[in-house]
């Protein structure tokens, strides 16, 4: 059970994929984890609450950090996993598709982390993590990504500025770069085509992912840091 000195991290976008993967890591690191994503099933866990919610409505990050104050009475880690890809030729997009993924990849990370921050501020530190995109470093002719760019992009420079804004009290901001990772959101038989994008001819796997958020949240004198974890995609091609 948790105790008053036990971490809390909050993980968006938490029901699969990734973000579950982050669930069970920090639960490893000992935290106590808020997940919160639209389809989120309560937890066996006494120490996972689970909170239902469209991250792109700012009710829903209250709801989260306002649970996660209640439950364990501190935030320590906030993930901002929660993010969607179209792709698309860019005349194709339409206002839904600039509303869905600027509400997800933008507001949902601005929202939040302004709730975070202060109960970080309160206790003397905490971190942020952003999941950004390789694509923002190196765009690919093969996979149409403006909408990516323009909020994973906004994300990457945020997580700078918010590095500075904060370096001198004690809240880390740092961000993590993937390339293409095998999840459910691809089905098995993009699987080849996907691999073929990374230089190293392989997609990455959840762990891949994992493993660098937690190598951040346990590096105190990282911040700032957009970590690409992408088979060589920012590199180049």
């Amino acid at each position: 059970m948790s105790s008053q000195n036990q971490k809390v991290a909050i993980v968006t976008g938490a029901s699969q994929g990734i973000g579950a993967g982050l669930v069970e890591a920090y639960r490893k690191l000992g935290y106590a984890v808020v997940a919160t994503s639209r389809t989120i099933a309560p937890a066996d866990d006494a120490d996972i609450l689970t909170v239902q919610g469209d991250i792109a409505d700012p009710a829903t990050a209250e709801r989260v950090v306002a649970a996660a104050v209640e439950r364990f009475g501190r935030i320590d880690t906030l993930v901002n996993n929660a993010g969607v890809f179209l792709s698309k030729p860019f005349t194709d997009h339409t206002a839904d598709d600039y509303a869905t993924v600027t509400g997800v990849n933008l507001a949902g990370f601005f929202r939040i982390s302004q709730l975070a921050v202060p109960h970080m501020l309160a206790q003397g530190g905490g971190h942020i993590v952003n999941i950004t995109t390789s694509l923002v470093d190196n765009a690919d002719s093969r996979v149409p990504s403006v909408l990516a760019s323009l909020t994973k992009g906004g994300l990457q420079s945020a997580t700078k500025s918010l590095a500075i804004e904060y370096a001198t009290r004690g809240i880390r901001v740092n961000a993590v770069s993937p390339g293409t990772i095998r999840t459910p959101m691809h089905p098995e038989e993009t699987h080849q085509g996907l691999a073929a994008l990374h230089p190293v001819g392989r997609m990455g796997e959840v762990g891949d992912i994992v493993n660098a958020v937690v190598f951040l949240e346990t590096a105190p004198f990282v911040t700032g840091e957009i970590l690409h974890v992408d088979g060589g995609m920012s590199a180049g091609h």
